[in-house]
């Protein structure tokens, strides 16, 4: 499927500025979509918004379906009684420009706690009928969410494996009994589904109204200590006692002597195949509710994936297996209608990898950071862009435009002098430029970027343990000289947001 040309910024709202240790779905998310208005763009990418568990990664959530309690914006909560404003008070001690993950998961878990209880006992009917409604359209997905994070939390945060047998096999009557004995844990987890959906559903109505889509991210894997696994054994590789025998990951390559372990457990295709694929078509039909274009992380596993035997200390002794290729993407069409999905198609991609990509139309990714470190045929210059794509000058997983300047070798640096040719403007700005003049539809920046930082904003470091995910920017920080130059270079290089809808833009749009 072709967007329209267009620019927009990757922030994922946990990186929101506030005084509650963590980005939230309030009044900064709305000020962001006004900053996105001013500045021209018409795209705002964020990453997974489920339920972060092991290292805080929004890659390795609780739950396919579910949304992050983290984000919930407790200002709401105080406006509808459901908190006191002093249970706040609290909340001074934390950074504003970091994350610190553990102390904010203490503090947010138990004020939410509190809201649930309030909430309970003294919602009016009309709150409490809105949220049976939410309830009983959601339970497909929000029973089993419920019911396996209150076991979880029962059982001090243990992996679903190492519960009772019985529960880990979900036999009936040990399901029934532990949902009576945790009541209460049940439906607090209920009521923080409940307030996350409503507060991301009003800042993305918020966003569409100002002609703001958003674009979302979905790993093709799952964490094996999830729901999904948990609820749906059925449909992955696991052995008698449930655990997986083959695991996810990437094969040696140049940058990985040893390849990458993942570890996810890799889905039985043939058994979704047979169902119809229900389970993909219930999870794309979930992400949707929640944005407008959606990203498909690693998007090579569907043509074919690495598979690791569970066990192995690297990810040296795996193989190539075919994955469901056509066929998924035919089903989801046929339930779903066209989809404007992404393709993130970086990496070792083979001729197969962009077969599928094509058959479907799915715009591919391209990285301005990978594309000096060669000749004039690397395929991630601007000349050799195709339409049909997203440019980013690096994405969650790189370093910030300042600081992969700064770690770069001599023959790269002159390979990027030579191709920028003479600077009137920072490095960064330079390559935002770059990235908005190119034939690709859609440009997207990070913020880090847009504000000129070093390896201090960096996101993630892939394979490194700790310290990820957590930067946050700050209140001031989008200046409007900031707002102006994004709004001219989009203006400039007709990707600026228009007034009005576009003749022939799709139905979607």
């Amino acid at each position: 499927m072709r967007f329209p040309r267009a620019a927009g910024i990757l922030l994922h709202p946990t990186s929101l500025p506030g005084g509650y240790g963590i980005g939230e779905l309030g009044k900064q998310a709305y000020r962001f979509v006004d900053f996105l208005v001013e500045s021209g763009q018409a795209l705002w990418q964020i990453l997974p918004l489920g339920p972060t568990g092991y290292g805080d990664s929004p890659y390795a959530c609780f739950s396919a379906f579910a949304g992050n309690p983290l984000l919930i914006d407790l200002a709401w909560l105080v406006s509808e009684g459901d908190i006191n404003p002093a249970d706040l008070e609290p909340a001074s001690r934390f950074p504003t420009h970091q994350v610190d993950f553990g102390p904010v998961i203490s503090f947010k878990t138990a004020i939410l706690q509190r809201a649930a209880r309030t909430f309970r006992e003294k919602a009016q009917s009309e709150r409490r009928e809105a949220f049976d409604k939410f309830c009983a359209d959601n339970a497909d997905w929000l029973e089993d969410y419920a019911l396996f994070i209150a076991l979880k939390d029962a059982h001090g945060g243990a992996v679903w494996n190492t519960w009772e047998p019985e529960l880990a096999f979900r036999e009936p009557e040990a399901l029934a009994a532990w949902r009576e004995r945790l009541d209460e844990a049940i439906f607090a987890q209920r009521y923080f589904q409940y307030q996350f959906f409503r507060q991301w559903e009003g800042v993305k109505k918020y966003a569409n109204d100002k002609g703001i889509k958003i674009v979302g991210d979905i790993p093709i894997f799952v964490a094996y200590d999830s729901v999904d696994v948990w609820a749906h054994p059925d449909l992955f590789f696991l052995d008698e006692d449930l655990l997986p025998t083959v695991v996810a990951g990437v094969p040696p390559d140049y940058f990985s002597a040893t390849g990458q372990l993942w570890g996810n457990p890799l889905y039985r295709w043939d058994v979704m195949q047979d169902q119809d694929y229900a389970w993909w078509i219930a999870r794309i039909r979930q992400t949707f509710r929640t944005v407008d274009i959606l990203r498909l992380d690693h998007f090579r596993g569907f043509a074919a994936y690495w598979a690791v035997p569970a066990g192995e200390p690297t990810a040296i002794n795996g193989e190539w297996v075919e994955g469901p290729g056509a066929t998924l993407f035919e089903a989801l069409r046929d339930a779903l209608g066209e989809l404007p999905i992404i393709a993130e198609d970086l990496g070792r991609i083979t001729p197969d990898v962009e077969a599928l990509r094509d058959q479907f139309e799915f715009p591919g990714m391209n990285i301005l950071q990978f594309a000096f470190a060669s000749t004039a045929e690397n395929p991630y210059l601007p000349h050799n862009l195709r339409y049909n794509s997203v440019i980013y000058t690096g994405t969650h997983d790189n370093e910030t435009t300042v600081g992969w300047y700064a770690s770069r070798e001599a023959e790269e640096l002159e390979n990027l002098h030579r191709y920028l040719g003479p600077l009137a403007e920072p490095l960064h700005w330079a390559l935002i430029r770059m990235a908005y003049r190119s034939v690709s539809d859609m440009a997207v920046i990070p913020l880090q970027d847009v504000l000129g930082l070093g390896n201090e904003g960096r996101m993630n470091s892939p394979g490194k343990f700790g310290g990820n995910w957590a930067w946050r920017f700050q209140e001031g920080d989008l200046l409007p000289e900031y707002s102006a130059k994004l709004r001219e270079m989009a203006q400039t290089y007709a990707r600026a947001k228009a007034d009005e809808a576009e003749a022939g833009r799709p139905d979607w749009m």
